[in-house]
């Protein structure tokens, strides 16, 4: 669907970025983190087509897994900073969820 945005900054260093976070229903019928993705939005006028690689964050252990399971609390990120940075990130098991086209029309 259609966004239109505008952007103002002081530093201009690494954005303007679009944050996308999918959530889903699980097998208990609770709301949780499907996946995530960051892409950098063209400067040039005209239509742009970019691909998003999607992840999701995983527990580090097999504890951590049946327990969020079992309470229906998984593993996700608080601040969309995390996603759109990737600083930090390197400490962080994630897990790919495949990929996502989005279409930019640049004025």
């Amino acid at each position: 669907f259609p966004i239109d945005i505008t952007f103002k900054s002081t530093n201009p260093s690494g954005w303007p970025q679009i944050v996308v976070s999918f959530y889903g229903p699980d097998f208990f019928g609770h709301d949780v983190v499907r996946g995530y993705g960051a892409v950098h939005v063209p400067f040039t006028p005209g239509r742009h087509t970019r691909t998003i690689a999607v992840f999701v964050p995983e527990s580090t252990s097999m504890l951590q897994r049946f327990t969020s399971w079992l309470t229906g609390r998984r593993p996700e990120f608080t601040d969309p900073k995390v996603i759109a940075q990737g600083e930090g990130r390197e400490v962080t098991r994630v897990r790919s969820q495949g990929f996502v086209t989005i279409s930019f029309i640049v004025v």
